[in-house]
């Protein structure tokens, strides 16, 4: 399993923006700067994290962009699901899943149970916690939500 490029360029992109938290508005062209993500990528981001309500823009002269909501608010749940749609390991878990082995598969029941656990980690996982320069140390089993 991996994200996609956008997935883990948007995650990137929110960091910076959340580094910028309580100064002025940053701008496309600071974050592709500063992350060394090209501009029309960055631009891309901005567009599609402001929709889903992520980022706060502004346009004209001064404009620019902020985080919507406080960092420690702001999960890599909310950012991979602003770019990738809800998480769902499996077509099935997909509500216009179409499946050929549908009607015999003996696991379709328990990937929603797969899909809440992998939601829940990367919801434990804010803007804060990746603002940090270093990883954290002593990271937490995974635990399934019943």
């Amino acid at each position: 399993m991996r994200l996609s490029s956008m997935a883990d360029y948007a995650v990137v992109a929110m960091r910076a923006a959340a580094l910028h938290c309580g100064g002025d508005r940053t701008n496309a062209s600071e974050i592709s700067e500063e992350t060394g993500l090209p501009l029309p990528t960055v631009q891309k981001l901005v567009s599609r994290l402001s929709s889903a309500g992520l980022l706060r823009s502004v346009r004209g002269a001064g404009g620019g962009f902020r985080l919507a909501r406080p960092a420690a608010a702001i999960t890599v749940a909310d950012i991979v699901e602003a770019i990738e749609g809800p998480i769902a390991l499996t077509q099935c878990c997909d509500e216009d899943g179409d499946c050929a082995i549908e009607l015999r598969c003996g696991t379709r029941a328990h990937w929603p149970q797969v899909n809440r656990a992998i939601r829940s980690a990367l919801s434990g996982i804010s803007l804060v916690d990746l603002a940090h320069e270093k990883a954290p140390q002593d990271i937490p089993d995974l635990e399934v939500p019943a």
